[in-house]
């Protein structure tokens, strides 16, 4: 595993080096309603609560959409919780920020929920947010997901098990592909098997005695294939919730199969950091993703000029 490292383009920053962000830039969004991604009730709905009703949060942003790009945004929290301020909303504007349109999803829970009702919420906000691409301004073929820690699972999983869509579905939406056209990870949780798994994630997706062929058929470093979308992935050396091999098995992964990914790890910083802008050790990470974003033309190479 050490050759392994040594020989991978991955970026690993020690306590000791600070890169200071640019000046911060007034966020510039519309906050859009929130809409339901069943408007009629969601399959498998085991009450009328609000935890019963997986939606969407649109935030598109005032300045120019100029690359057509929008991110659907899955907080984290374990499967048990979500994490919607600081890995939501603050995702969203700061996409918007850079002129990009994001889709922050409530996703249905444990212990109430088990697999696979939260890969079927996130496959339905993909397909809803590329159904209503020209409402949103935004290109069906430029819609990627974001995920952090738990909400890192669900992004992995559903950019390995996406679905092409049922052409002859009543429902437009069910009509279109669920494959994320990118993935941005950020501490996520991946792999569900021992000994890297976060077991209160696994506890949560699956229940307390998971059938090993599903945590096998779950943890998504086994689930790479060339198909997979371009990746992007942050971490941290000391994560203590989270282990970090998590990112390094799924990066490994990629690379395996050739598809585009980039790495970016830190020596130390705690779990769910979110955009860590106060904290001098993580924050350039932001900094790193748009960076990537602009190179793959998933964002524009300035910023839009705010409203």
């Amino acid at each position: 595993m050490r050759r392994f490292l040594c020989g991978l383009a991955v970026a690993v920053l020690g306590s000791g080096l600070v890169m200071g962000q640019q000046a911060q830039k007034p966020w510039s969004t519309t906050l859009g309603k929130t809409v339901l991604l069943w408007p009629n009730g969601a399959p498998g709905a085991k009450g009328n609560d609000d935890a019963d009703k997986p939606s969407l949060t649109i935030y598109l942003p005032k300045g120019e959409n100029a690359t057509k790009t929008g991110v659907v945004v899955a907080p984290g929290g374990g499967y048990a919780h979500l994490a919607m301020g600081k890995e939501g909303e603050a995702y969203a504007l700061w996409l918007n920020q850079h002129g990009v349109a994001a889709f922050v999803l409530k996703y249905r829970l444990g212990p109430v929920y088990h697999y696979p009702v939260e890969l079927e919420d996130a496959q339905r906000a993909m397909r809803y947010v590329r159904a209503h691409a020209a409402e949103y301004g935004v290109d069906p073929g430029r819609i990627g997901m974001w995920g952090s820690s738990a909400g890192g699972h669900l992004t992995a999983t559903a950019g390995t098990k996406s679905g092409p869509g049922n052409t002859d579905a009543a429902d437009p939406v069910d009509r279109v592909d669920s494959r994320p056209d990118f993935l941005i990870l950020a501490y996520p949780v991946i792999t569900l098997e021992a000994p890297y798994a976060h077991v209160g994630s696994r506890e949560y997706l699956l229940g307390d005695t998971p059938d090993p062929v599903m945590v096998a058929w779950l943890s998504a470093e086994t689930q790479v294939t060339k198909d997979t979308p371009p990746t992007f992935l942050f971490a941290t050396t000391d994560d203590k919730t989270v282990p970090v091999m998590n990112s390094v098995m799924f990066y490994e992964a990629l690379v395996r199969a050739g598809v585009p990914a980039e790495l970016h790890l830190f020596q130390h910083g705690s779990h769910g950091a979110g955009l860590a802008a106060a904290n001098p050790q993580l924050s350039v990470w932001p900094d790193l993703l748009i960076k990537w974003m602009r190179e793959r033309g998933y964002a524009a190479s300035t910023d839009p000029v705010a409203k």
